[in-house]
């Protein structure tokens, strides 16, 4: 069973014999050091790089590359190696990403030599660092395990090889990067251009954006949109790494982003591929183009997984038959996560094309008619009307042709979710979904979590799961502040706050419903007592870690003891010791539910929260406001950069999440129990039980 690894956990090896896979999507160096029982690297004799690729029981690769596999004989290393450290570096000097914090987490995965994987970890949380100590195999009372460590060094290679006592670290450093860039222009593959080669990626989303023109970015700043040479991934070497799924920039820019070194190529700008801009003679793309195309690819992060299932032959002429599952991944999961992201960048890219064509018909009818009755003799007579009727003409023409091929897309579209909805698992399953009322404490923790639905004011039927991966690398906000919902129906601001403190408590209930028994504990902070309607499931059936905190000192209680939290597991990590915390301590990822902020909050509170929001989630502490922004306006700019890292979600539905990849606002819909429904409470009621028979 794979164990999937957050920073400092560890995992015991039952074979000696093993390979690592390194994904990063980008061009790195891969290397590994030796050290002995105090984490010392002795020499160079230590450590295997592309320049000397080859130590006793260990194999790396001879150049960089965005994949790597590196063979380990744990047998084979001599007795005195008590740790073997795995190292990823940015090649430098070749024009390339200067930093981990402008890629997409690089993926590295523990495996058999059959294949079958044992250990992975996704290494997030990194900025400004160029090398970082992914994770490391050591000797524990004469067994094997391996730590994901995921430790980065802003200096680079050199800084990363001294902390580990390195006595000629900066030459060694040097002779890497020069032994990486004499072989690094046969590591780089051209991009690929053909539309209908698509990968969908398991990296997590950016998420996050905010109206009224608000940078959205997380604690690390705001991530530049970067469509790829291709539309779904596979990037131009030189070029900074990002996520296909586009939520990153806030909703205030609905045009084509700014120019910038991440704009698409010139043919078509502003336009995502396969939809470019027509031109005053040519047929809008969209017209003509061809269907969505539903073959799944290899993926290109990953070795070769399992075949996924296949669908019954098409008739001819027709789309084949979408099967939940056809993406390509390591397991049924991680597959439906791709399919779902797939479904997401069709959409979007289908979308773009249609308004792209509309927008086309429009300025050429405005451009006949402007050239028709230019002439004043045209307006006499029954000319005018005449170029005025075939003008309308065409434009009618071209709309129904863009119109008829987004019909066909969206059809397309709307069968693949009929199929792949029910087919998810819990984690990615609306609360009506059967699988619920067959739920069980699951054993490892999910992918990804389902926060909502995903749609486009053109086609609100086709709702697409949204899926943030875990553990969660940023904060949420349910948005409690007044607004017109887009039925156009008004709610009220108390309305409002209940039905934001129902979202966050469903959102709680889920998160704790997927993660192993014991494995995660949620905090609330409610210093009024107005949610207490709202959390009597979470209160009743003795899932949270304590009673609701109310009033200035319950704040400041809660607020203590999680910073305290923060600050023993950063020492730990940063120190090299994460398995010497305090006997007794809760290694559990922790939720902190806070209702109506500002109330019961002054600045020494307030500043606690902004470190918790900013420090907590690389250390498994993780933020839920549910806030008005209007009311916590009187604390000025200071409470900015806590709102910036947080991902707004509203109670209602509301067209707040932006896409600057093709300029979508799209709506968000939460994930709501149905009125009437038991589901939360029986999921709830077996969270209780398996947490009580955990402790």
């Amino acid at each position: 069973m794979t164990a999937e690894l957050v920073r400092g956990q560890n995992h015991p090896l039952s074979q000696a014999r093993l390979e690592i896979r390194v994904s990063a999507g980008q061009p790195v160096v891969a290397g590994a050091t030796l050290s002995d029982e105090h984490g010392k690297v002795h020499g160079v004799e230590w450590v295997a790089h592309p320049g000397a690729p080859t130590l006793p029981g260990l194999e790396v690769s001879r150049q960089a590359a965005a994949d790597h596999r590196l063979a380990v004989d744990l047998g084979a290393v001599p007795e005195a190696v008590h740790r073997v450290s795995v190292l990823l570096a940015l090649p430098t000097g070749v024009g390339g990403p200067v930093r981990f914090g402008g890629l997409a987490a690089p993926f590295v995965a523990v495996t058999g030599l059959d294949g079958s994987e044992i250990a992975s970890y996704t290494i997030t949380g990194l900025e400004a660092e160029s090398a970082v100590v992914a994770l490391e195999l050591y000797r524990r009372q004469g067994a094997w395990k391996v730590r994901a460590v995921g430790q980065g060094y802003a200096g680079g290679l050199a800084d990363l090889l001294a902390d580990q006592g390195m006595p000629e670290a900066q030459h060694l450093a040097s002779g890497i990067n020069e032994a990486v860039a004499q072989g690094l222009a046969r590591s780089v593959q051209a991009p690929r251009t053909t539309d209908g080669d698509r990968t969908r990626h398991a990296a997590a989303p950016a998420l996050g954006s905010d109206q009224g023109g608000q940078a959205a970015q997380g604690a690390t700043g705001p991530v530049p949109p970067q469509p790829p040479a291709s539309p779904y991934g596979t990037q131009a070497p030189g070029t900074p790494g990002q996520p296909a799924s586009p939520y990153v920039q806030p909703s205030g820019n609905t045009g084509r982003p700014p120019a910038s070194p991440y704009d698409p190529p010139a043919t078509g700008a502003g336009h995502p591929q396969g939809a470019a801009a027509p031109s005053a003679d040519a047929q809008p793309g969209p017209a003509t183009g061809s269907p969505v195309d539903y073959s799944h690819p290899r993926r290109q992060t990953t070795a070769p997984p399992p075949p996924p299932p296949t669908a019954p032959p098409a008739q001819p002429g027709q789309p084949a038959q979408p099967v939940a599952g056809d993406a390509t991944g390591w397991s049924m999961e991680e597959r439906l996560y791709n399919q779902v992201w797939g479904m997401f960048e069709d959409l979007a890219r289908t979308m773009a094309a249609y308004r792209s064509a509309v927008d086309f018909a429009d300025s050429r009818m405005e451009k006949e008619l402007d050239q028709a009755l230019s002439d004043p003799r045209s307006r006499i007579g029954g000319q005018g009307d005449a170029a005025r009727e075939a003008a309308q003409a065409k434009h009618a023409q071209l709309v129904d042709q863009a119109r008829t091929a987004l019909d066909r897309d969206l059809a397309q579209l709307t069968a693949e979710a009929d199929v792949v909805e029910p087919a998810l698992p819990a984690a990615y399953a609306r609360w009506d979904n059967p699988v619920w009322h067959g739920y069980r404490v699951p054993m490892e923790i999910p992918m990804a979590l389902r926060l909502g639905d995903l749609h486009l004011p053109e086609a609100p039927q086709l709702r697409i799961p949204m899926l943030v991966r875990l553990p969660l690398e940023r904060g949420l906000w349910i948005d409690s502040g007044r607004a017109d919902s887009l039925d156009g129906s008004f709610t009220d601001s108390h309305e409002l706050k209940r039905l934001a403190m129902e979202t966050a408590v469903a959102h709680a209930a889920r998160l704790l419903a997927v993660y192993p028994a014991g494995e995660f504990g949620v905090h609330v902070i409610d210093p009024a007592g107005s949610g207490g309607q709202a959390l009597v499931p979470l209160v009743q059936t003795g899932v949270l870690a304590g009673p609701p905190a109310l009033g200035a000192a319950g704040v400041a209680d809660v607020l203590a003891r999680l910073t305290q939290r923060v600050d023993l597991v950063q020492m730990a990590v940063r120190g090299g010791a994460p398995d010497s915390l305090p006997p007794g301590f809760d290694t559990s990822e922790q939720l902190l539910i806070v209702n109506d902020f500002p109330h019961g909050f002054d600045d020494r509170a307030v500043t606690q929260l902004r470190y918790l929001a900013d420090e907590g989630p690389a250390v498994g502490v993780h933020l839920m406001m549910v806030a008005d922004r209007e009311e916590a306006a009187a604390y000025g700019p200071l409470l900015d950069p806590l709102w910036r890292s947080l991902l707004r979600l509203s109670p209602v539905p509301d067209d707040h999440l932006a896409d600057p990849w093709v300029g979508h606002a799209w709506t968000y819909e939460p994930s709501l129990v149905p009125p009437g429904s038991q589901v939360l409470q029986q999921v709830l009621n077996l969270v209780a039980a398996a947490r009580t028979k955990y402790t």
